[in-house]
């Protein structure tokens, strides 16, 4: 084909989507400034009390009314761009824009058991499996722990649950804490991995989680959280967990406003500690089912809640915490692969950043790797969606189809030996066998099965390079001091 010059001549990258015109979003944003503004928030922390009011807020006992200008100002101090990187200093995601990345959900009640399926409590070997599925699944970007671990000394469930993510995968880590001295537990075993704060703060490969309390309550846990970060340079997500209908209004747009408002307290405190603190809006936004009275991670208005909420923040300028990869349902089968697909699909097509709880079920109250593992397949095939196709001279094959001719075939020319693994994306659980061939062969099975099995083989062969002994060594020897302090609690 000759070459040409094309005017005017626009490209596409990926599929086009779009939940909010950006009218919708400037409005959703304007009415979370007004709340703050008009009816404000009960903050439960006197550090963030006092920085609101120097800061010029309003302040009336724990009542905060935060004007909307100084709003303004800490979401334009606030960073667009958030680096995260690996256990070993290596970049690996770049949170700004449309960049989208996935990884599970922390603090589940329950677990499917790996090897039994039964619904349990969570022990500490499952944060430690989850690590290293996390750690050998192509398509999960960071780990988070699918559990709280039981069996371990209460107040340090999280402390023992980021030491078995920690020891058990080499990717970013986005954890929570019971409290500011557990936070501290968990950034000095962090900081011993890589050789000391410094180090952290130049590469962090952990993000620091908090959550207010709908509606427009924050705890001291929750806030001083926020300032925690911010004084010690580490990413925090901000990300309020609301209910439309219970927590927030019946309606779509007044839920987003109102979780919006919460996460830009969090913002705003933590760019009065230090401006140009690295934070990340974003949410949980669901529905209270009316007939169950469920917290709904499959709804239809979920996924249109949190495509709204990621497009908000791309109005903001923000990196934006999402949702996807969840089920309502209590096992693998067709609605956990349904609701999970179309809500990854919609996490990409919006462009939500770092988007958690792959491997939801149960409406949240149970992790599984079984729904993890399937939905690294779905990701995959996601991905693959989101990038689209490229149309060019190389591409559209005009000469190869001349050279080819009529009735020729395209199998052995070398254009498709040259495309055909970058243009087609290959599955490892899906099935694309014939019948027969299906039927007769070991892997006549159904996709839950190739999942279990796949999971299984994981856990049994992946190995992930430990952690130098000296290393280990001090990460006991602060979780030894944790437990000390939490004695000496009992004994007063």
């Amino acid at each position: 084909m000759d070459k040409c010059v094309r005017a005017r001549y626009k490209v596409n990258g990926t599929p086009m989507f779009r939940m909010l015109t950006e009218s919708q979003q400037r409005a959703i944003y304007q009415a979370a400034l007004e709340i703050l503004e008009r009816t404000g928030a009960v903050v439960h922390d006197q550090e963030s009390l006092e920085l609101f009011k120097k800061a010029g807020c309003w302040v009336e006992g724990e009542r905060v009314r935060i004007p909307a200008g100084i709003t303004e100002w800490a979401v334009a101090a606030a960073p667009s761009r958030i680096l995260l990187y690996n256990r070993e200093g290596k970049r690996s995601m770049v949170l700004e824009g449309r960049n989208t990345y996935y990884g599970p959900g922390p603090t589940n009640t329950y677990h499917r058991d790996p090897e039994t399926g039964e619904r349990r409590r969570p022990v500490l070997s499952d944060s430690e499996n989850a690590g290293k599925v996390c750690d050998a699944l192509p398509n999960i970007d960071f780990t988070m722990d699918l559990g709280t671990p039981t069996g371990v000394t209460e107040t340090l469930a999280d402390v023992y649950a980021f030491k078995s993510l920690v020891t058990n995968c080499r990717k970013p880590i986005v954890h929570w804490g019971f409290d500011i001295e557990q936070y501290q537990d968990i950034i000095d075993i962090a900081s011993a991995v890589v050789g000391g704060l410094e180090n952290l703060q130049k590469r962090p490969f952990i993000c620091l989680y908090s959550e207010p309390s709908s509606p427009l309550v924050h705890s001291r846990e929750a806030i001083a959280k926020a300032v925690f970060a911010a004084k010690n340079r580490v990413p925090i997500v901000y990300t309020p967990c609301v209910m439309l209908g219970g927590t927030t209004p019946a309606t779509m747009a007044g839920t987003i406003a109102l979780g919006v408002a919460e996460s830009l307290v969090g913002i705003v405190v933590s760019q009065l500690v230090r401006e140009g603190s690295p934070i990340i809006m974003g949410g949980v936004y669901a529905i209270m089912d009316m007939k169950t009275t469920v917290f709904s991670y499959g709804s239809p208005e979920f996924h249109i809640m949190q495509a709204g909420v990621a497009e908000v923040a791309h109005y903001m300028n923000l990196p934006v915490f999402g949702t996807a990869g969840c089920t309502d349902s209590h096992t693998l089968d067709g609605q956990a692969a349904g609701e999970a697909t179309i809500s990854i699909l919609m996490a990409a097509q919006s462009g939500a950043n770092l988007v958690h709880d792959v491997g939801y079920t149960g409406s949240g109250s149970q992790g599984s790797l079984y729904q993890l593992v399937m939905c690294d397949e779905i990701i995959g095939m996601v991905k693959r969606f989101m990038r689209g196709m490229k149309v060019d001279d190389e591409t559209l094959a005009v000469e190869v189809i001349d050279r080819v001719g009529p009735g020729g075939h395209h199998l052995a020319d070398p254009h498709t030996m040259k495309h055909f693994k970058t243009e087609t994306w290959f599955p490892s659980t899906i099935n694309r066998m014939r019948y027969d061939e299906w039927k007769n062969s070991t892997n006549s099975s159904t996709m839950g099965d190739r999942v279990a099995q796949k999971m299984r083989d994981i856990l049994k062969t992946h190995e992930v390079p430990a952690l130098p002994a000296d290393v280990l060594q001090k990460i006991d020897e602060i979780i030894k001091k944790a437990e000390d302090r939490e004695a000496n609690k009992k004994k007063k």
